[in-house]
């Protein structure tokens, strides 16, 4: 599919009444979920049909940054251009070179894309935790823990003993995506659901909630499919 061969999953479901496909995050899998006892040559008939849908879907996946010398990362919303600095040691710095943001990368080629991934950690636990405490402040809510992962299937978790857990993904996406991260998962030391309580703490919190929300719908899956290994 769009140039790409990508492992099938298929799940029978009792309580299915229908065939479902779907991309899962990152775009580098699919799964099929279909009615128990359907007859294979029907799930094969279902999945030549999609097959237009899935080039469409997989296409977005295509043109993704390169990793790489001279490519493109996003930080807090704004695409920067890569560039190796050739130097063994040296700090990963994003710089202003007169219009253009840059980020700047030390280290041998091979480390390249650890480096950058390294670096956007540091930016989102710095972030994450100014916004956490910000938040957390105003409703009265203690925070345990703060942690960072590379989860796929959530943006952010929230124990009921007061830990929050981020993907470090988020450093890519603008500013109030990331404030609105920290919000939500804020607002589940308070509510633990998602039922309207919650959603209204969410938007005092952070008022652009809804666009966030949005934009992570539409963006999350591009941010996932970013290759740092």
């Amino acid at each position: 599919m769009a140039g790409k061969v990508l492992p099938l999953t298929i799940r029978q479901n009792a309580r299915a009444t229908r065939m479902t496909l779907r991309i899962e995050p990152g775009g580098r899998a699919l799964k099929l979920t279909v009615p128990e006892g359907l007859p294979e040559r029907e799930v094969s008939a279902f999945l030549t049909r999609q097959q237009g849908w899935l080039m469409t879907k997989l296409a977005r996946f295509s043109g993704e940054s390169e990793i790489e010398h001279g490519g493109m990362i996003f930080i807090r919303g704004v695409s920067h251009r890569i560039e190796r600095t050739g130097r063994i040691r040296g700090l990963t710095e994003a710089v202003m070179v007169g219009d253009e943001p840059i980020l700047r990368v030390g280290g041998a080629e091979e480390h390249l894309r650890r480096r950058i991934a390294d670096f956007l950690k540091k930016e989102a636990r710095l972030e994450l935790e100014r916004l956490v405490a910000v938040y957390s402040g105003r409703i009265g809510r203690p925070v345990r823990s703060l942690s960072l992962k590379d989860t796929r299937s959530r943006w952010g978790s929230c124990s009921a003993e007061g830990d929050l857990s981020f993907s470090w993904r988020i450093a890519m996406a603008p500013p109030k995506v990331i404030a609105y991260l920290a919000a939500h998962e804020v607002a589940h030391l308070q509510e633990m659901n998602h039922g309207p309580g919650f959603w209204a703490l969410c938007e005092k919190l952070c008022p652009d909630t809804r666009d966030a929300r949005h934009w992570l719908k539409r963006n999350g899956t591009m941010l996932h499919a970013i290759d740092f290994g």
